[in-house]
């Protein structure tokens, strides 16, 4: 449901949502992206955001692409989006190990051969972050934080350092993915959201994920959905794309 507000300065009014979903993190998995768009279709909600990394790891780059883009969801670049748009061998990712590393390596290069043009265009026109209003609150969206596109903002880091991005943000809510893991907590007097991951969950929880915001009479409300869908499928498209088999094993234990 919308609700209209009075811009009395330009004497206009102007579309509010009140109920909006926040994507991110598809990495090529179309099943999960189907799954998740059919249940936001089921819910009505006002508006859906994607918060980028449309590629990478899964076996559909074109197709999610193709999605997103016919659905018409606003959506931000993700450090994955922004170096397959531009033909960059490095996604910016973090690895723990060399082993790591190595099939992280893998996957860039599968997908830069895999995504054609239409796509690259695509991803390669995106935007660092977004800004909409949910009833009277300021929500912006980005990939990893406001300060970075692949800075890792895990649950656990002191509390001193969402504080300082809290100072920063210009905003109420502050959206954003990249972790694989979802949270939601209060910082600074602001509303952190880590969507988690609709293509590649590492919390132990295979289902998509997705934010799901509400405003209400004293701001918004934040709640993470999960929608199951067929993994084992999934991961059997990714090894028949000569995709490493590690990928499709943490497809189904989201590890």
């Amino acid at each position: 449901m919308y609700f209209y507000r009075l811009n009395r300065r330009l004497s206009i009014l102007i579309l509010v949502a009140v109920r909006a979903a926040v994507i991110t993190d598809i990495h090529g998995n179309l099943g999960a992206l189907e799954a998740v768009l059919a249940h936001l279709d089921d819910l009505a909600v006002d508006a859906t955001y994607c918060g980028g990394d449309l590629v990478g790891y899964g076996p559909n780059p074109n197709e999610v692409c193709a999605l997103i883009r016919e659905r018409g969801v606003p959506t931000i670049y993700g450090n994955y989006d922004y170096a397959i748009g531009r033909d960059l061998e490095d996604c910016g990712c973090a690895y723990v190990t060399q082993h790591d590393r190595e099939l992280g390596q893998l996957s860039v290069q599968w997908t830069l051969n895999q995504t054609d043009q239409a796509s690259k265009d695509f991803m390669r026109g995106l935007p660092f972050d977004l800004r909409f209003a949910l009833g009277a609150r300021r929500v912006r969206l980005v990939h990893g934080s406001p300060r970075k596109v692949n800075e890792y903002l895990f649950e656990d880091k002191p509390a001193k350092t969402f504080e300082r991005i809290a100072a920063g943000a210009d905003c109420d809510v502050l959206v954003f993915g990249h972790t694989h893991k979802p949270w939601i907590h209060e910082y600074g007097g602001v509303l952190f959201v880590n969507c988690g991951s609709v293509g590649k969950p590492k919390d132990g929880d295979p289902r998509a994920a997705f934010a799901l915001l509400e405003a209400t009479d004293h701001g918004v409300s934040a709640s993470i959905g999960r929608v199951p869908y067929d993994a084992d499928a999934v991961a059997r498209e990714v090894v028949a794309a000569g995709l490493p088999g590690e990928y499709a094993e943490k497809l189904v234990l989201a590890a």
